[in-house]
């Protein structure tokens, strides 16, 4: 069974265009923030900093169901499978206040690189940490 981590994100004037809708480009940064807090960002510093190793994203999907308005605070649904040991697989889901389905759903493909941009295997205390996620 895979956990679903769940992460507010309070939507701000400055997010949206000038419908007062979500402009659409800042869903990639509520992702990115919500697989941030899965993760760990003192984890990530470590990996980078005394490993040299970070993640990148390789492929982002999106698809877009329901307009996300200023003031709403929604909850961002995050879940993520190991696809071999280089890449992770994030589906994250926009839910509005009260919503019957996902605003926005995200399928976001990451790799494992060194500061080179060279592919690397994911180390594996992550693996053993990210485990309890899948």
């Amino acid at each position: 069974m895979t956990t679903i981590h769940h992460h507010p994100v309070q939507i701000y004037y400055e997010d949206t265009d000038h419908s007062g809708v979500v402009y659409h480009p800042n869903f990639l940064k509520y992702f990115e923030r919500a697989r941030e807090h899965v993760i760990d960002s003192d984890k990530l510093a470590t990996l980078w900093n005394d490993h040299g190793l970070g993640f990148a994203v390789y492929k982002a999907n999106m698809v877009f169901q329901d307009g996300v308005e200023f003031a709403e605070v929604c909850d961002i649904r995050t879940s993520v499978t190991l696809d071999g040991k280089y890449k992770t697989l994030w589906r994250q889901e926009v839910w509005r206040p009260n919503g019957t389905r996902a605003a926005v759903i995200g399928n976001i493909e990451m790799v494992c690189l060194d500061k080179q941009k060279r592919l690397q295997p994911i180390p594996q205390d992550l693996l053993d940490s990210m485990a309890s996620m899948v």
